[in-house]
């Protein structure tokens, strides 16, 4: 696998520039590692490097998805991301301990953690739920991306309409979080629910709205009608 890696590499700092790093950066507090790629440019560049290896045995594909994730990048992540998404007919339960692994090693950012845990996380709870109690012990990590990742790991399952009450577990247990970005996180979770639990979600922001964080509870309530708005802003 490794000639595949050190091309796709070789094509990313070609196609990297200095501005495109700088611009890069400025959506991100932390440090990161880019090449300064633009997101539709490192797709396509990330398009044959996945075809390539589709040919090849799961385990092989998860070992490429290693190398990048170890290798810091920003654009090696986010590909790691699409090629562990793009097994995800052959996922089986016992790859939960390598994505939780992961998970904890190697997400330092929130476009790591929400590009892996919307897809390939939430892929992989709709398919072996009997997993999902796992997420309330990601809530009370010390890590805060483990935490976020408790949430938006049930995006997608939220606009299927799932899991509602476990949902509102993570929520309440997330609540008062002094983390901006554990905060962003679980408002958009409940922001997903609401577009088909509307009042279960609204219940919940009345409820806790007194010291429910603004931000979390702006997000929560973005999409929905001006008087529930207006109702949940009140003082």
């Amino acid at each position: 696998m490794t000639p595949l890696i050190v091309q796709l590499q070789e094509d990313l700092r070609a196609a990297g520039t200095p501005a495109g790093q700088a611009s890069a950066r400025r959506f991100f507090k932390e440090d990161i590692r880019t090449y300064g790629v633009k997101s539709a440019a490192s797709k396509a560049l990330a398009r044959p490097f996945i075809q390539a290896l589709k040919k090849e045995p799961k385990a092989a594909a998860f070992a490429v998805c290693g190398e990048l994730w170890e290798s810091g990048y920003m654009e090696e992540t986010l590909i790691a991301c699409d090629l562990s998404y793009s097994r995800r007919k052959e996922f089986a339960a016992g790859d939960f301990r390598l994505f939780e692994h992961w998970l904890h090693e190697y997400v330092t950012n929130w476009a790591a953690c929400d590009t892996f845990c919307n897809h390939t996380v939430g892929e992989f709870l709709m398919r072996f739920p009997d997993k999902l109690p796992v997420l309330l012990k990601w809530a009370r990590s010390k890590n805060r991306w483990v935490r976020r990742a408790a949430a938006v790991s049930l995006i997608i399952p939220a606009r299927k309409g799932l899991w509602l009450e476990e949902a509102l577990q993570i929520a309440t247990v997330l609540l008062h979080d002094e983390d901006d970005m554990v905060r962003k996180g679980y408002g958009w979770m409940l922001k997903a629910y609401a577009e088909r639990h509307e009042a279960e979600v609204f219940a919940f922001v009345m409820a806790n709205k007194s010291s429910m964080p603004r931000t979390a509870l702006r997000y929560a309530i973005e999409k929905m009608p001006a008087d529930l708005k207006r109702r949940a802003m009140e003082k």
